[in-house]
């Protein structure tokens, strides 16, 4: 399957400034196969060392970090010659590794020749304890969940996913309904990338729920094996009422929603552990539409969604009849698929600030405030046929930006205020 960020890793290799790459993001993005991939299209050889499943080779950091001896020792466990010229070196699971995050700064300082790419779950790397980080030895690339546009083609929609990403909204007018229509498909699928490959290949929707709900299934017993104790049960119960948060007119989270009386502090913990995890995004209030965005936010006041609106449908129980009933995939459970795919796609430009805006009253709400390349840009989520957006246009006249966006199931429109993009043309 084509993934983006298969360019991002080209530029790493052909940059003079390339330092070791930590591969980050939640289980089952598919970092090791992007790896692997990379290794089998860009280079002659790659080593492939997954410490999780290699215990042997766990304490390979814990005496010293004697580069010369670890690559020896490496080479003679793969059977492979590692040199500088065509070989990338992939560390998997490093955090299984004693140390081996720790290496990854020798590595850089004293020999930056080599081609390294480390992977692992922020589950288990970001949180662990007693490491001590390479800060600013290192490059990082953010793995998330498929694009709508890489669902496309992992479909073989090839030219539909190319005329998105140059946003061709003259050609995009043609397939209007086509590209709605996969929309629909991508809500209910999502893009972990195991789902994308089961329906690519059997349109089978019980087999994509199934893949899903293992996929969940997994994730709540990882937080068993990676999260303090005395947080776990916390983490579950704000990972269980996400549905919950999402499904109210407003979708500020509210403590009370997870039980009667809860606090604040009695859940920081745990929704910081799941921000770190990559498994949930986090969207603060801002009283300001004003550079920069996070001089703005109110750290109290948040949204919170999951990294994937096709899990975020398994956890619902959203049903496939949904698909083949017209566009009602987009306003189910109050059009919180149609705000969440919002968010995944916007979240994929991880330099932008994402955030949303209420008026001090919280009478008026426009669902985000995006700051990319020093420019802030609301974003109306219309997920019905009703496409008047009263608070939307309170806040275009009232701060006047020089972009708004209003995206709904609707073509692509512009007007004197604002323009009107279709949900599958948001990236």
């Amino acid at each position: 399957m084509k993934r983006n960020s298969t360019n991002e890793l080209y530029k790493w290799k052909e940059s003079s400034y390339r330092k070791p790459l930590i591969v980050r993001g939640a289980r089952q993005t598919g970092k090791t196969w992007l790896l692997k991939e990379f290794g089998r299209t860009a280079f002659k050889n790659t080593v492939y060392v997954n410490f999780e499943e290699t215990p042997s080779l766990q304490k390979i950091f814990l005496n010293d970090f004697d580069i010369s001896r670890i690559i020896n020792t490496i080479q003679i466990h793969s059977q492979t010659i590692i040199n500088t010229e065509d070989t990338l070196l992939i560390f998997d699971e490093i955090q299984s590794a004693e140390k081996g995050i720790t290496s990854l700064k020798y590595f850089q300082e004293n020999a930056p020749q080599y081609y390294l790419a480390a992977a692992g779950s922020l589950l288990g790397m970001g949180l662990h304890s007693n490491i001590s980080f390479p800060v600013g030895k290192v490059n990082f690339l953010d793995l998330r969940p498929m694009s709508f546009d890489e669902f496309l083609c992992a479909i073989n929609e090839n030219g539909l996913a190319e005329i998105i990403q140059k946003q061709d909204w003259e050609v995009i007018s043609f397939f209007h309904q086509k590209l709605t229509e996969y929309l629909r498909f991508y809500l209910f699928t999502g893009g972990m990338p195991e789902v994308v490959k089961i329906f690519a290949e059997t349109r089978n929707w019980e087999l994509v729920r199934q893949t899903q709900n293992q996929i969940l299934h997994s994730y709540e017993g990882d937080f068993s094996k990676h999260a303090p104790r005395e947080v776990v049960p916390r983490i579950r119960m704000v990972w269980q009422n996400i549905p919950a948060q999402l499904a109210k007119e407003n979708k500020k989270f509210v403590f009370g929603v997870i039980r009667e009386g809860a606090r604040a502090k009695d859940f920081e913990l745990a929704i910081q552990w799941l921000v770190d995890s990559g498994l949930i995004l986090k969207s603060h209030r801002i009283s300001k539409p004003t550079l920069p965005l996070i001089a703005y936010q109110d750290l109290s006041v948040f949204k919170l969604f999951l990294h994937d609106v096709g899990l975020l449908g398994a956890m619902a129980g959203l049903n496939v009849r949904t698909l083949i009933e017209g566009n009602a995939v987009f306003t189910e459970f109050k059009g919180a698929l149609a705000e969440q795919f919002v968010m995944q796609q916007l979240r994929l430009k991880t330099e932008s600030y994402i955030g949303y805006w209420t008026n001090e009253r919280s009478t008026a709400e426009v669902d985000f405030v995006v700051q990319d390349e020093g420019e802030i840009i609301p974003i109306e989520v219309k997920s019905g046929e009703n496409l008047r957006a009263k608070s939307f246009k309170l806040f275009c006249e009232k701060y006047k930006p020089e972009k708004a966006i209003r995206t709904s199931v609707a073509p692509y429109k512009k007007e004197e205020w604002m323009t009107n993009v279709p949900l599958y043309g948001i990236i």
